[in-house]
């Protein structure tokens, strides 16, 4: 049922992502969150996808297992592009059927926002593909260092960061087993209405909630037994250090913030023709 989550997985191979530094890696999810929701046009989009089958085809990753992780999404994906279709006003009306109106600014728009969605789940899942928990958690806390002049708790937090993530395969892989069990005594998971599907879900998140409480008491009690203490006097066997496969993604994404900037501006001087067409 929800093997096809990969959010969270780490998808172990030599590639050119996997040895970047992850605090580049953290620093071009968050540039190609950003080129993402600047773009105004689909040639703003256009970048944006280019630059992410770039990312793809230089980590390595199989493409069917980024594709996988926008199935996770795709209720939400759906809902909300059948309120934009429908809700969005405009000047052109294409369907006018008693309350329904639906006008080609709208179909645009919808559109556009499932493909922006869609390739920001994309990279958010790329980035866990390609980095473990632990490489996240060190490129969180060096990101974060400044805050500890103000006495914020950095380390704790990226260390519940990576916990959490290093624990999403875990609580799928119960998930599973706990709806076999089900399943084995007669559970009906998948036929009825959305109500009834709803209230066979409960006898699934009682024993999930009981075992992720136990595991999180386990980890707890080994974390102690190895006299952890946080961040205090605690060293690092590995350093971050950049090079020069950092430099070349860091003017990658730059080079995509800097043009979607510059199709929002320019697109109808540069594309005076079709401009009109696809226009937000």
């Amino acid at each position: 049922m929800l093997n096809d989550v990969t959010f969270g997985q780490y998808y172990p191979t030599k590639s050119f992502v996997h040895k970047c530094d992850p605090r580049i890696k953290l620093l071009a999810l968050i540039a190609y969150i950003v080129a993402l929701f600047l773009a105004k046009n689909f040639y703003g989009l256009a970048l944006s996808f280019i630059v992410l089958a770039i990312t793809v085809i230089a980590a390595r990753v199989p493409l069917g297992k980024v594709l996988r992780s926008v199935k996770a999404i795709i209720f939400i994906l759906v809902f909300t592009a059948v309120l934009n279709l429908f809700f969005h006003g405009g000047k052109v009306l294409l369907v006018h059927w008693k309350f329904i109106k639906i006008y080609q600014e709208g179909i645009i728009f919808t559109v556009f926002f499932i493909f922006r969605l869609f390739f920001l789940v994309m990279g958010s899942s790329l980035l866990t593909l390609t980095t473990t928990p632990v490489e996240l958690t060190d490129g969180i806390e060096s990101l974060l260092t400044p805050l500890k002049w103000i006495r914020f708790p950095v380390h704790e937090l990226a260390l519940i960061m990576s916990i959490a993530l290093r624990f999403i395969p875990t609580l799928i892989d119960e998930t599973n087993r706990i709806i076999s069990a089900q399943k084995a005594r007669g559970a009906d998971f998948e036929s009825g209405n959305i109500f009834k599907r709803i209230k066979a879900i409960v006898p699934i998140l009682i024993p999930l909630l009981i075992s992720a409480f136990r595991r999180a008491e386990e980890l707890g009690d080994a974390m102690d037994a190895r006299c952890y203490s946080g961040s205090k006097n605690r060293t690092k066997y590995k350093k971050l250090k950049f090079g020069w496969r950092d430099l070349i993604c860091f003017l990658l994404f730059a080079a995509l913030i800097t043009g979607v900037v510059m199709f929002n501006i320019y697109a109808a001087q540069i594309f005076p023709q079709i401009y009109g067409y696809i226009k937000l």
